[in-house]
């Protein structure tokens, strides 16, 4: 015998009990075609086992169905009534106090929260209790329902596959409703840990029951209707479903994405109910379509009953083909008489739907499930022992360990939770031009695959909320696009956020990115900000105008020097050329004109030699220059002291004297170039501090002490020179050089001491062009202010280039 609790009523009347008597029975209302098929799909399978020949041959299945009117205390009664007997008629004092149950198996209930309830109460009795329709996870805790069973999966793998819908569809704010039962909060929980983790937010969860007052249901959709997101994920039964249906249609509240669980989404009295179109272009999951020979038909041949022998049936044949038994005169104008022989051809209603042919077959999977554990322990084969006494325990523990195919092909087993394979099929809800929908399957959830190919959408053709061939939107914030980042809002949910520009030298290359990364110090970000560009390398280069132009002042000197060089070789044996040490005028030209091309040292790509040699040959022949300029002047002081009455100075300081000072001089500098090369000598270096977008590509010191004892050692023979042509200044020459000395060494220390600041302030290439230009100022002025008179003279006043006129003022002066 197997036992069924099925609701073929959606409610009941209310009551107000007294408490001074007993209750009355529940007052079922609101008749369920639904209920009625799950019975006839149970009876069904009973009938095609009793027929069977290979299944539990010569035993018949009997059964015993009971009404729970979704009802959660009404299922717990009649589970025990199942489990113990008709409680109205008392058992003999004889019988015994402990007896087997009247039923080896129960099937049903539809929802969750009456089947946690009957599982609670007859699982220490170990009564086996499978399902064909309750989803809550909860329901796979063996520790507390011990003897539950299903043939539809839990939600457990439903909540994660509507996250991964959602997410596969780029909704990341969306609203939610849920029943306030066990099947819609447990389902949501999981559902709201899931979409946390996928990223998605939901701006709303409310609940309510179908029995909630009106004002309870109107707040929710108050709150629908004020939300930002466009799509709501609906965790509700059908009963449910249709109460919000109706009260969103008063409202006329469409426009919305709705995306359903299996309870309604291919429910078709949900679809009929929904006339203002609310729930068009609904996407959800639905069990995989299922067909089982013969169940259809089986299901549309009902028999009527005779109306005492089975009032609720007589009330179900009444609702179904709209007619009444034994017609009473005042309604014989209102609705005919049934005869007992009305057919179903040509009927439709809820009842002629077929749209949950996957929960029948359910029902049916659960009694085949139960037979074949049966056939196990009576161990038939041709024919059955009748003798084996049948134990709920034991018929339990084959149960869970039946594996078979049913005969359309459907392999039929439970894991060690006592629940099935999940597999899911995406449903879309498709208006069609009469009005009515199409359930079509636009693709299939494996939670057995890995979870990268779990969800798996076919290439067809979505409609979506108001007939929209278009996914719609459904986000709090718009994506942020590569260059930007997320920066969230204060006080609000994760998926709500602004984008921020990403900083100079930082870049994000992907959209929505959480952060912002900054570039190698060799590259920048674009304008965009979201790719990096390798820094534009800066230096003095022969290309730059400035860098050309310095290069055209350094070869116009060098070809200077050299032209004054060839007018005083010319002119080598006139007295104004002799009379100025012709010697040191030769070398300090020598000099000048390295000078000239040591600048061109500082143009160009810095490299090891090039950084190593344009200051060390700068130092020297800066050196070289000052020295031969120190020893001209100190030629002048000398000779002046030669001219006077007893003096033999100019033996201490004469050709080749002049010629050691001068090496001398110059030893120091190569000695002081030589220890900077050796300890710390300057390098190449890539600057990336000077500017953000650019790289400077100079020379590093190497170390500071060696580049300003070059400096300081020229410019203290500098000074030297400045201070002793300065007293020399006013000497009685005609052409006394010493004037042209102390003008140049001016020009010089001028040039140089505003050099360091200028130097040390410039960035970048500029700070290398200071330093030419300073290179290049010193040098004009040496050669403008010591050579440029003599070669007037030389070239425009011939006459003045006489020894007589040399020697000052027309009086003849002996040297």
């Amino acid at each position: 015998m197997l036992g069924g609790i099925f609701s073929f009523h959606s409610s009941w009347k209310d009551r107000q009990d007294t408490f001074m008597h007993k209750p009355l029975p529940l007052q079922c209302i609101s008749l369920n075609f639904r209920g009625f098929q799950y019975a006839q799909a149970m009876l069904f399978a009973i009938e095609e086992i009793n027929n069977s020949t290979d299944l539990l041959p010569g035993i018949s299945l009997g059964y015993k169905i009971y009404d729970s009117c979704t009802s959660v205390a009404r299922g717990v009664r009649v589970s025990l009534a199942l489990a113990n007997g008709n409680e109205v008629v008392s058992a003999s004092s004889e019988a015994p106090c402990t007896r087997p149950a009247q039923v080896q198996a129960i099937m049903g209930e539809t929802s969750s929260s009456p089947c946690m309830a009957i599982a609670t109460v007859i699982g220490p009795f170990h009564i086996p209790m499978i399902s064909h329709f309750a989803t809550c996870a909860c329901l796979s805790d063996k520790t507390k329902y011990p003897s539950f069973l299903r043939t539809i999966p839990s939600d457990y793998y439903q909540s994660r596959a509507l996250a991964q819908l959602v997410k596969h569809f780029g909704w990341t704010w969306v609203g939610a409703v849920r029943a306030n039962d066990d099947y819609g909060n447990n389902g949501m929980a999981t559902f709201t840990e899931t979409a946390q983790q996928l990223g998605i937010c939901l701006e709303y969860s409310v609940s309510f029951f179908r029995t909630d007052p009106p004002h309870k249901i109107q707040k929710i959709v108050d709150i629908i209707k004020s939300s930002t997101s466009k799509v709501i994920v609906a965790f509700l039964s059908q009963h449910d479903m249709n109460v919000l249906i109706q009260e969103l249609s008063y409202h006329n509240v469409t426009g919305y994405q709705w995306v359903g669980t299996e309870a309604w989404i291919v429910d078709s009295l949900t679809a009929a109910m929904d006339r203002h179109h609310i729930l068009d272009g609904s996407i959800g999951l639905s069990i995989p379509k299922a067909h089982v020979s013969g169940m259809r038909e089986f299901m549309l041949d009902v028999k009527p009953l005779n109306s005492s022998s089975n009032a609720m049936f007589t009330e179900f044949w009444e609702a179904l083909f709209s007619c009444k038994f034994e017609q009473s005169e005042s309604s014989a104008g209102n609705q005919r008489e049934c005869t007992g022989h009305e057919d179903l051809t040509g009927v439709q209603n809820s009842f002629t739907y077929m749209s949950l042919m996957p929960i029948f077959n359910n029902v049916y999977k659960g009694v085949y499930a139960v037979a074949h554990a049966l056939h196990s322990i009576l161990s038939c084969k041709k024919t059955c022992n009748n003798k084996v006494q049948l134990d709920p325990f034991m018929i339990l523990q084959h149960i869970r360990k039946i594996h078979f195919k049913t005969k359309e092909g459907d392999e039929v087993y439970f894991n060690e939770n006592g629940d099935p394979a999940a597999k899911y099929e995406i449903i879309n809800w498709q208006p069609t031009k009469n009005g009515t929908v199409n359930f079509v399957s636009v693709g299939l959830y494996h939670a057995s695959l890995p979870a990268d190919k779990q969800l798996n959408l076919q290439n067809k053709s979505l409609i979506w909320a108001k007939n929209s061939k278009q996914v719609p939107l459904s986000v709090c914030s718009e994506k942020c696009p590569p260059g930007t980042r997320k920066v969230l809002q204060k006080g609000k949910p994760v998926c709500c956020y602004d984008c921020l520009r990403c900083a100079e030298g930082e870049i994000s290359n992907i959209t929505d990115s959480i952060t912002c990364v900054r570039c190698q110090p060799e590259f920048w970000s674009n304008e965009r900000r979201d790719a990096c560009v390798k820094k534009e390398a800066e230096f003095l280069s022969y290309e730059d105008i400035m860098g050309a132009l310095l290069t055209a002042a350094s070869l116009f000197g060098t070809c200077m020097t050299v032209v004054v060089a060839i007018i005083f070789f010319r002119y080598r044996q006139t007295p104004i050329v002799r009379a100025n040490n012709s010697e040191l005028s030769f070398l300090l030209l020598f000099s000048l004109t390295l000078c000239f091309l040591c600048s061109l040292t500082f143009i160009g790509r810095p490299s090891e030699w090039s950084c190593m040699l344009r200051h060390t040959v700068f130092g020297i022949t800066f050196v070289l220059c000052i020295s031969c300029v120190l020893g001209k002047t100190i030629v002048v002081l000398m000779a002046f002291r030669a001219t006077l009455p007893g003096s033999n100075v100019m033996k201490w300081f004469g050709p080749a004297q002049q010629k050691l000072s001068v090496l001398g001089f110059t030893l120091i500098q190569v000695i002081i170039c030589i220890l900077w090369l050796a300890i710390s000598p300057p390098f190449p270096l890539k600057n990336f501090k000077g500017f953000k977008d650019k790289i400077i590509l100079e020379c590093a010191l190497g170390t500071a002490v060696g580049f300003w004892a070059v400096l300081g050692y020229i410019g203290l023979l500098a000074i030297l020179c400045f201070i002793l042509a300065f007293l020399a200044r006013k000497l009685p020459d005609n052409f006394n050089e010493a004037k042209f000395i102390t003008f140049s060494m001016l020009i010089f220390c001028a040039v140089w001491i505003t050099f360091i600041p200028a130097y040390v302030s410039s960035p970048g290439k500029f700070s290398v062009a200071v330093e030419i230009f300073a290179i290049l100022a010193s040098s004009f002025g040496l050669l403008i202010s010591i050579f440029i008179p003599k070669c007037y003279v030389i070239l425009l006043k011939p006459e003045n280039n006489t020894k007589k006129n040399i020697m000052g003022k027309g009086t003849t002066k002996s040297f």
